[in-house]
């Protein structure tokens, strides 16, 4: 499974999407596009992608350009597992 599979299977399984995220792309918008996504369930996205994916995420490297787009989210996922 590629990181962009496991970012929208924990994306789809945090904010209960019931599959919904199966159609996102890298383009698909999120903060502020998705209801689901609000400051409460951020907060529960980045434990679940620290716990599934074993990273460690620092509150000073979050901010809204993380969770802009599936793709901007993606590819900090995939930063933080490279280091």
């Amino acid at each position: 499974m590629d990181t962009q599979q496991q970012v929208l299977r924990i994306l789809d399984e945090v904010l209960s999407l019931n599959g919904r995220a199966n159609a996102f792309d890298r383009s698909t918008h999120l903060l502020g596009a998705i209801p689901e996504l609000d400051s409460m369930a951020v907060v529960s996205l980045i434990t679940s992608l620290e716990e599934q994916l074993g990273l460690t995420v620092d509150d000073d490297e979050i901010d809204g350009e993380t969770f802009a787009t599936v793709g901007s989210l993606t590819d900090f996922v995939a930063a933080k597992l490279a280091a």
